[in-house]
């Protein structure tokens, strides 16, 4: 049975997704988004700290019979920054940037707060989450194969955009498939996931045709399930779509796996070649539906050295259940 994922943790996976604030000097801003409260201690190692914690709830009956109701939820969503002279951080004015930031994301984000993407864009080989491994095999390996080579960090740079600059894997033994095994982390339950939507961009040719096939692991069957396949000799995007069953498809550390392989072999004289542009993740959990910003303050600390410049957000975010009786 799907559980329902509190408001707090959605927005905290949101922002953390969503969120880019540049400095004054060009470069991304560290932003340690959490639950509450503000973290002296944490700020000493990135530049700005955002705390998200309930504010209130509010339940709301729509029908007679109070069996409809919506779950009205009231977020306080804190932004915290101190000067670093040394660093070059002007606290008042990141502290701007990061409040513009918060209002961008929340509502560029209020229609669906509960559903982000993921892809491959600034990972390598020294990032713990995302993966992407190569090989060319006669069979199907499975995730955990220690078979599989990791793309070296310039090949990863290859799929992190959809923009014609591919990754590109050949098989050049008789009956040997291209396969590339993209692993993603998920950030949630399993047992909130709501729906996992999988996105493959690329092409493959082989000798006895062209196109690519895309699978999902099943660890509860052990096994490559829900085969989609192309026939293009073109980038075509290929999208598995999981409804159903969705902890069956996340290890117990919150890894998702997809196969990409060439759908023919190669002969021994002409290699099959797979071509990967692009790859991404998407996910919904259920949760809040709905999430804007309500009302919005500083509450400048000037009286301590470093200054304490804060800002803080309410968020109001909704929710609609269904009360079953018996």
């Amino acid at each position: 049975m799907s559980l329902v994922e509190n408001a707090v943790a959605t927005l905290v996976r949101l922002l953390k997704r969503y969120l880019q604030v540049v400095k004054d000097d060009g470069s991304l801003a560290r932003i340690e988004v959490s639950g509450e409260w503000y973290n002296r201690e944490l700020l000493k190692n990135c530049d700005g700290q955002i705390s998200i914690g309930l504010d209130r709830n509010e339940d709301q009956k729509l029908s007679f019979d109070g069996n409809l109701r919506r779950c009205l939820s009231f977020i306080r969503v804190s932004v915290w920054v101190v000067d670093k002279p040394e660093e070059g951080v002007v606290g008042r004015n990141l502290r701007d940037k990061i409040r513009a930031e918060v209002n961008r994301v929340i509502r560029e984000k209020r229609k669906k707060p509960n559903a982000v993407d993921y892809n491959f864009v600034g990972f390598g080989r020294s990032t713990g989450t995302h993966k992407a491994l190569q090989i060319a095999s006669a069979s199907e390996l499975t995730p955990t194969d220690s078979g599989w080579t990791e793309l070296t960090d310039s090949e990863y740079q290859k799929i992190w955009y959809s923009d014609d600059t591919r990754f590109s894997k050949s098989a050049s033994e008789n009956g040997e498939y291209a396969m590339v095994l993209f692993r993603f982390k998920i950030d949630a339950n399993e047992n909130v996931l709501k729906q996992i939507v999988l996105k493959f961009e690329g092409y493959a040719t082989a000798p006895g045709g062209s196109g690519a096939t895309v699978k999902v692991w099943n660890f509860s069957a052990s096994t490559w399930q829900s085969a989609v396949s192309g026939t293009g000799e073109t980038d075509e995007f290929l999208t598995i779509t999981l409804d159903s069953n969705l902890p069956d498809y996340v290890d117990a550390d919150g890894y998702v796996y997809l196969l990409a392989k060439t759908t023919n072999l190669s002969d021994g004289s002409t290699p099959a070649t797979l071509h990967c542009d692009y790859v991404e993740i998407d996910f919904m959990v259920n949760g809040i539906t709905y999430a804007d910003v309500s009302a919005y303050q500083d509450r400048d600390e000037v009286r301590v050295k470093p200054f304490l410049w804060r800002t803080e957000f309410i968020i109001k975010s909704w929710l609609f259940e269904t009360v079953t009786t018996t």
